[in-house]
């Protein structure tokens, strides 16, 4: 499990077939899980400055590989007693989504990242999302995409000062409505919306 908080940004060394090298100073230990622009991968090799870790086809199909390049967020699992921040981050990336509008208002940044529309109900407003392994705050769900507000620490600390139109994130969904999704439509004859599970949770 991860926070959703980047400890470090890597270099990545080389990435060929399944395996990618990176320059890291975390002390990471072979078997250990650690998010790379939000996936979750395993330590397959030390290395005299860093790690590698292997990524599965499955993996492969489902992140933007081409960020697999220069910089990348890393976060290295929880550990018991560890302080809880962020939020609840399993490394499963969703789906990708593609940056559409960056806007400066000043203190903060607007980013619209649009996605297919099928994850949008997975993407509550004001709920948490993860993108490229950076917890954030959802601002406003549109039709086929989401509004969310970066601070300039984040634009600085992080990937997202190098983004712009057209590049392509890892997304995760949160958690926790991911399940409820699941459990009510594999229990319900429709799907429903987030209106129905307010409505739902007004009756108790």
């Amino acid at each position: 499990m991860f926070t959703g908080l980047i400890r470090e940004m890597a270099q990545v060394k080389s990435f060929a077939k399944n395996r990618l090298v990176l320059k890291a100073k975390h002390p990471a230990k072979l078997g250990d899980s650690i998010a790379i622009n939000g996936t979750c991968l395993s330590v397959v090799s030390i290395e005299s400055d860093g790690f590698t870790v292997e990524l599965s086809p499955e993996t492969l199909s489902h992140v933007a590989t081409e960020k697999f390049n220069g910089n990348v967020h890393i976060e290295p699992a929880m550990m018991m007693g560890d302080r809880f921040e962020g939020h609840i981050v399993q490394g499963h990336i969703d789906t990708i989504g593609t940056i559409s509008t960056i806007s400066d208002n000043g203190n903060s940044y607007d980013v619209i990242i649009d996605v297919d529309p099928q994850f949008i109900p997975l993407i509550p407003p004001k709920g948490s999302i993860t993108i490229d392994g950076v917890s954030l705050t959802v601002n406003e769900v549109l039709k086929n995409a989401f509004r969310l507000t970066i601070i300039p620490i984040t634009m600085r600390e992080t990937l997202f000062g190098s983004y712009k139109k057209g590049t392509r994130v890892n997304i995760e969904t949160d958690v926790f409505a991911r399940y409820m999704r699941h459990i009510l439509t594999t229990s319900s004859q429709k799907e429903l919306s987030w209106n129905d599970v307010e409505h739902i949770q007004s009756l108790y």
